[in-house]
């Protein structure tokens, strides 16, 4: 606690863009915890992370951005959580490390080096204005599934031909939208194919286009985030292969194909299922190739997962799968698509809450917090496991098996089932793990609970707010000038 005393906070907007930082640092609000040094010290507009003797790694770097450390208490790039809620305007809020983001983007980076390639972030995995000009500043692309992914991007700086836009159900006006942009365009259907050639008279250009295929594979995972098999809404049968490639020559004045897609799933844990997908593919490519088409692009999707349950699971990294695929990129010249989107930005963000109390209904234990299925769906959504632990340490606290619950009017309103945990306080910190990817982004205002602000720790300790918190006004401004 020692150190924490030397700790004071504030908020100091960042009102004028630094010339050598991020493009983010403009838009954001940084928050400092700063020490006191007596009357005479400077202030600093920096966050000074916890003294040497109680960082997580005595002075070391962390192996991750969240830790527990030798006092008990949970960090985040050496900067305790506890800090950042008192810190934060309000509880719940996502906490991210920047330098995470940064770490795992770079093992992709390195898995590629030695092949042609287009790492195509998935927007829809988290859509944090800050967190996609990152992204695209370390030379990411953008995977978009809706016209305003694509506005969002565009806003954000990224390529349009670092961009690909996909979707089972992509509509007329998102399709003009496309093609006025110039992003690649998959091809998921006939009446797709039909609004793509349409959308390319109307904004007069020829349109890149992918042939996205359904491989039937099977990517051993949740039926909700299965996406190439054959009962899948996405994409292409194989034996309607033939007809799309005559209708695409019969266009060939406003589309061009110049790949093939596939996206075999989410939270896949095995590589070799990437491998069987990529051996199917680059025989449709041969096999496109034969008719005429010059097709250089092999887009494999994304989907590898993470260690959601904290257990030290050796998973595939982003070598591992790159390295199923890339002697069949390199036989047939192609250039590689992939689309991480959990991967690169899951483990990097905690959803922090505040207890509201403990309860029992005699049968079962509770941990109320203020968080809820409204911020964080997917338990509710996919039966979802994420890890869970108290913030700061609990000395002798009873050791229980709880719910985490919300204050959401729904049974289904929890963040978890059956974890043993000790028996926390109320106003303790809470955090869910591994949050950064599917949850901000499905977040709703179901109870009228307000979308949470983001903030993220950067490389020298300070705590940036990277999206303001909603609030009831900005909830009645969606009425402004409505008859009462």
């Amino acid at each position: 606690m020692a150190a924490a005393n030397l700790l004071s906070r504030s908020l100091v907007p960042s009102l004028t863009p630094n010339p050598g930082s991020q493009p983010s640092r403009s838009r954001a609000a940084s928050v400092s915890l700063r020490r006191r040094h007596g009357p005479a010290a400077p202030l600093r507009a920096s966050l000074s992370t916890a003294s040497p003797s109680t960082r997580v790694a005595m002075g070391e770097a962390p192996k991750h951005c969240f830790q527990r450390g030798a006092d008990g208490h949970l960090y985040c790039e050496g900067v305790r959580v506890e800090d950042t809620m008192a810190a934060a305007d309000r509880t719940p809020f996502y906490l991210y490390s920047k330098p995470q983001v940064v770490r795992n983007f770079t093992a992709y980076d390195k898995a590629l080096q030695g092949l042609r390639s287009i790492v195509g972030y998935a927007v829809k995995a988290n859509n944090n204005l800050s967190v996609l000009q990152l992204l695209r500043g370390l030379g990411c692309g953008a995977v978009l599934v809706s016209g305003n992914e694509l506005r969002l991007a565009l806003r954000a700086g990224f390529d349009p031909t670092r961009c690909i836009f996909n979707g089972n159900g992509k509509t007329l006006e998102d399709l003009v939208l496309a093609a006025e942009s110039g992003v690649f365009v998959n091809i998921d259907s006939e009446f797709d194919l039909e609004n793509i050639v349409t959308a390319a008279r109307v904004a007069g250009r020829q349109v890149p286009v992918l042939l996205r295929i359904n491989p039937d594979v099977d990517p051993q995972v949740h039926p909700y985030v299965a996406t190439g098999n054959k009962t899948s809404k996405f994409g292409i049968r194989n034996e309607k292969l033939q007809w799309f490639l005559d209708s695409i020559k019969s266009y060939s004045n406003d589309i061009k194909l110049v790949g093939v897609h596939c996206h075999l799933g989410s939270t896949i844990t095995k590589v070799d299922i990437f491998r069987d997908a990529a051996n199917l593919m680059v025989n449709f490519v041969d096999e496109i190739r034969a008719q005429g088409f010059e097709l250089e692009y092999l887009n494999i999707g994304g989907g590898l997962g993470i260690d959601y349950h904290h257990t030290g699971a050796v998973l595939p990294t982003p070598m591992d799968l790159i390295n199923t695929v890339r002697e069949l990129v390199l036989s047939r010249d192609l250039t590689l698509i992939i689309e991480p989107g959990r991967s690169l930005i899951a483990n990097t963000c905690c959803f922090v809450n505040k207890v509201t109390g403990v309860k029992s209904n005699g049968t079962k234990n509770f941990i109320v917090v203020d968080g809820s299925m409204a911020e964080l769906i997917r338990p509710s959504l996919y039966g979802a496991y994420q890890h869970i632990e108290l913030v700061s340490p609990s000395p002798g606290a009873e050791v229980a098996t709880f719910d985490i619950v919300g204050p959401v009017c729904e049974s289904a309103d929890f963040l978890g089932k059956d974890r043993e945990l000790p028996t926390p306080e109320k106003g303790a910190g809470l955090v869910v793990h591994d949050a950064g990817a599917y949850c901000m982004s499905m977040a709703s205002t179901y109870n009228l609970k307000m979308r949470p602000a983001e903030y993220w720790v950067e490389d020298d300790g300070s705590i940036v707010k990277i999206r303001h918190g909603e609030t009831f006004d900005d909830y009645m401004k969606f009425f402004d000038g409505l008859p009462a």
